[in-house]
């Protein structure tokens, strides 16, 4: 999975965010199992899950702050 830019993500939708962002926090739950078994073969994808899960919420307090809510 490539890196997605903080432009992309303020493309989408609030709705399409949030969706993304549960199957991020999935992964992220199975890679951290996986690394705590040693079956985690890449430790970078962590990182990067973790990086793509705090632009998601970025761009929703973003979206929040601009709707007044």
């Amino acid at each position: 999975m490539a890196q997605v830019k903080a432009t992309d993500l303020r493309a989408k939708t609030p709705d399409e965010l949030q969706t993304q962002l549960v199957d991020l926090k999935k992964e992220a739950y199975n890679l951290r199992f996986q690394g705590a078994t040693g079956q985690l073969e890449s430790p970078a994808r962590m990182r990067l899950v973790r990086r793509e899960i705090a632009r998601i919420k970025t761009v929703l307090a973003e979206k929040n702050t601009a709707t007044g809510a």
